[in-house]
């Protein structure tokens, strides 16, 4: 009997490897258990198990719990060689601007566009169009105190990216830079600020400077 179990085990592993292989998108083991018509608690098991295997085999390939799900990603260690095969991955690089986008929706989620330059300083438009566009950032609704603005949040996407299970495990903002250049301008612009209070500070400069013009100017109008 003991074997019949070990092998139904195995059998269950081969399964799940095949499955986890044939999916782009992180599987929840609620959904491979309702495949293998086994349940839940055992498919997480077994799953728990494998990922183990594989880090104590130092293999090239890792399976993680990401999203709601689980799924097979490459070893971290052998990133420069999958870097080299898979040419187009050049492609999905993030740039400093949208990095720096990035983390100020996430951490300040849901926010508007007159939110994301608030804090970054600049017009983030275009960038936050990227984002949308690279299926990172989404809208999500609009914003009744500010002109019904669309309000942007991160994705699941996003979450699969950065090997996350949920928003709660969300780095600290300097893990997100490249340099030391783009850690200075974290821990200045974006940590432990509210965009409430960043939008207060902008208008009130912008009032101070108006007020030192002697007119009464322009004011930006913000396109959302």
């Amino acid at each position: 009997m003991r074997e019949l179990d070990k092998l139904e085990s195995q059998d269950m592993r081969g399964a799940l490897e095949a499955m986890l292989l044939a999916s782009s998108d992180p599987v929840s083991a609620i959904d491979l258990a309702k495949v293998l018509g086994a349940a839940p608690g055992e498919v997480s098991a077994q799953l728990a198990d494998l990922a183990a295997e594989y880090a104590d085999a130092n293999r090239g390939f890792q399976l993680r719990e990401v999203a709601g799900g689980w799924r097979l990603f490459t070893h971290p260690a052998y990133h420069d060689q999958v870097e080299a095969l898979v040419m187009s991955w050049d492609t999905r690089r993030l740039s400093q601007a949208a990095l720096e986008t990035l983390a100020v929706i996430a951490y300040h989620q849901p926010v508007t566009r007159e939110g994301v330059k608030a804090i970054r300083g600049v017009n983030s438009d275009g960038v936050i169009s990227s984002l949308v566009d690279k299926g990172l950032v989404r809208e999500a609704g609009r914003d009744p105190q500010r002109t019904q603005a669309i309000r942007y949040a991160t994705t699941q996407a996003f979450l699969e990216r950065f090997g996350l299970k949920s928003l709660r495990e969300l780095p600290d903002l300097e893990q997100f830079a490249p340099d030391e250049e783009s850690r200075k301008f974290i821990r200045e612009r974006l940590s432990g600020r509210s965009i409430e209070s960043t939008l207060e500070e902008a208008a009130a400069d912008f009032d101070e400077e108006r007020e030192l013009m002697g007119t009464d100017g322009v004011e930006e109008s913000y396109d959302e």
